[in-house]
């Protein structure tokens, strides 16, 4: 599918409905990024479903627990807990996922992002900066909690869902053939020749770190296809947020007018998670692998899609699976737990 600007402008007035609602009583919800926007807002509608527990995972203590005493000042739910994750420093994912070793989990939500400087920047891991945030560690922690969502489902007879937010932007961009030939598609996509070339804008590379975001749920869903799990991956829309805070000068003025003309409120954004979260409980399996925009199933760009995007996808897989396992000796087993 292609989708035009004219599309996606006219997505932006769609009126959004009520936002969805289930009983949580006894389950474990996650959210990723959850002190501030889209996160802190899905954050506090799940709060109203009166979940057993509400894990608020954020980078940082200080406005964790700032966000834990605005939610419990602004819902009155008081059995939220601050758990530290900083996806830029992979071994802060593995140990926030190694703390749910007899935790059950319901609902993880994959929310935390970067949009890339314009220069190249990489983390201490030696990954460009919002590849590994975007990418590398967020397929990590949904691998590494993988089994911990199986079992619940397994054991309570549920089906836990996994959330990664994802973008429109995905349409806008395709990556060349030629990455999709190296030996490793994700270590070309993270390479300083690759982020600097003069055919990459800053904004191109994290369009495609929500492309790939696509291409991975895809392979997620594929691979605990036999499980209770569900993964799917959703487009909030364009709203107000964060995530350009670090923009000036011309580029921050064009982006205020863009919001005034455009953008949803966070809260209305945040509607889009909570859905793919708990929604659709009637037909749960039409939103096994799904891109969802607008509450609904939609087809992805035509990059993912077909024989080619297959193609693309598998070849992505393997490298991701590869580059994984190096990181943490547990992923190979993992995949190979679901793969039979």
């Amino acid at each position: 599918m292609k989708k035009s600007v004219a599309a996606t402008i006219k997505d932006q007035y769609v009126k959004n409905g009520p936002v969805a609602t289930a009983d949580l009583s006894g389950k474990t919800v996650v959210v990723v990024g959850a002190n501030t926007g889209l996160g802190f807002e899905a954050t506090k509608h799940f709060a109203s479903m009166n979940p057993g527990k509400l894990i608020l995972a954020c980078r940082s203590e200080e406005r964790g627990k700032a966000a834990v005493d605005k939610l419990k000042s602004e819902t009155s739910y008081d059995r939220a807990e601050l758990w530290l994750i900083d996806l830029g420093k992979l071994s802060s994912v593995i140990a926030f996922a190694d703390r749910f070793e007899e935790e059950r989990l319901d609902i993880l939500v994959a929310n935390a992002a970067l949009n890339p400087s314009a220069g190249y920047k990489t983390t201490s891991d030696g990954w460009e900066e919002s590849i590994q945030v975007n990418n590398i560690a967020t397929s990590l922690l949904c691998l590494l909690l993988a089994p911990r969502l199986a079992e619940t489902g397994r054991t309570y007879g549920t089906k836990p869902r996994i959330v990664i937010v994802s973008s429109d932007l995905h349409y806008t961009v395709n990556i060349k053939e030629r990455v999709f030939e190296a030996e490793s598609p994700f270590r070309v996509l993270s390479s300083p020749e690759y982020c600097t070339s003069k055919h990459i804008k800053s904004s191109d590379r994290y369009s495609e770190t929500k492309l790939l975001n696509v291409f991975f749920a895809q392979s997620l869903s594929d691979l605990l296809r036999h499980t209770p799990v569900i993964v799917n991956t959703l487009n909030p829309g364009y709203c107000y947020s964060e995530l350009r805070r670090t923009y000036s000068g011309f580029k921050a003025v064009y982006d205020s007018l863009l919001e005034k003309a455009l953008a949803r409120t966070t809260e209305d954004g945040s509607r889009f998670i909570v859905y793919a979260a708990v929604g659709g409980a009637g037909d749960t399996g039409k939103l096994r692998g799904a891109y969802l925009n607008l509450n609904t199933p939609t087809e992805p760009s035509d990059h993912v899609i077909g024989e080619a995007g297959k193609r693309r996808q598998d070849k992505l897989w393997v490298d991701l699976v590869a580059e994984l396992s190096k990181i943490d000796r547990r992923i190979p087993s993992i995949v190979q737990q679901f793969s039979v």
